[in-house]
């Protein structure tokens, strides 16, 4: 089992911070293409780099949830959102970064939350679980709805999956005992291959055709 020891909430902490960085890029592209201001921009931003997190610690019961612990993440999805405003017309000619970043993302948080919640529940896999996939969507689910479009967890290509079977990839190896960097590496290389493969070949989960 994992400790919270000052390694594990190192490592935790970087890959939060990075995690919280790529959707937030996120955030600020979308309302970019949304036509929102600055402050719209930077709202959109922090929205979805920390309600993920937000939405994780509320179920694991973790009060004042980890993001608002420090001023860290909200100063970082500020600064990441204003880059992207400033940057934007040198950056748009690359049309996938929406993509990488929202993947990066995913993995990121799909590992994060799964070993926060490891950490503290062991022995429950659903609560793993629920908590890795919250961590990773939550945060992109509300962007989607904010912007009134259909979220791209419930439409688009295989978004949902590809953070269960990171979690899933996680309890195996956690029992298994492998070492704590390598399950990090493993969980966030695997979710995130899987979700830009999903784009690249277009694969999508059936629905019913009307």
């Amino acid at each position: 089992m994992f400790n919270l020891d000052t390694s594990f909430s190192l490592i935790i902490l970087v890959l939060d911070l990075f995690g919280t960085m790529a959707f937030a890029v996120t955030g600020a592209l979308k309302a970019i293409e949304h036509k929102y201001d600055i402050v719209g921009i930077i709202i959109l931003g922090t929205v979805t780099g920390l309600l993920g997190g937000v939405m994780r610690d509320t179920i694991l019961g973790i009060f004042p949830p980890y993001n608002f612990s420090d001023t860290i993440h909200i100063a970082l999805t500020t600064i990441s959102a204003t880059i992207i405003f400033f940057l934007y017309h040198r950056i748009k000619k690359f049309g996938n970064m929406f993509n990488i970043f929202d993947a990066i993302g995913l993995g990121v948080f799909t590992f994060t939350g799964a070993s926060i919640a490891y950490s503290l529940f062991s022995t429950n896999i659903v609560l793993i679980v629920i908590s890795g996939m919250m961590t990773a969507f939550g945060g992109g689910l509300l962007r989607d709805v904010f912007v009134r479009e259909p979220p791209i967890v419930f439409t688009k290509e295989v978004y949902a999956v590809a953070s269960f079977i990171g979690v899933i990839l996680f309890i195996i190896l956690v029992n298994l005992k492998l070492q704590f960097e390598f399950i990090a590496i493993a969980v966030i290389f695997v979710t995130t291959c899987i979700r830009l493969v999903s784009i690249k070949l277009g694969w999508n989960l059936p629905r019913v055709e009307t």
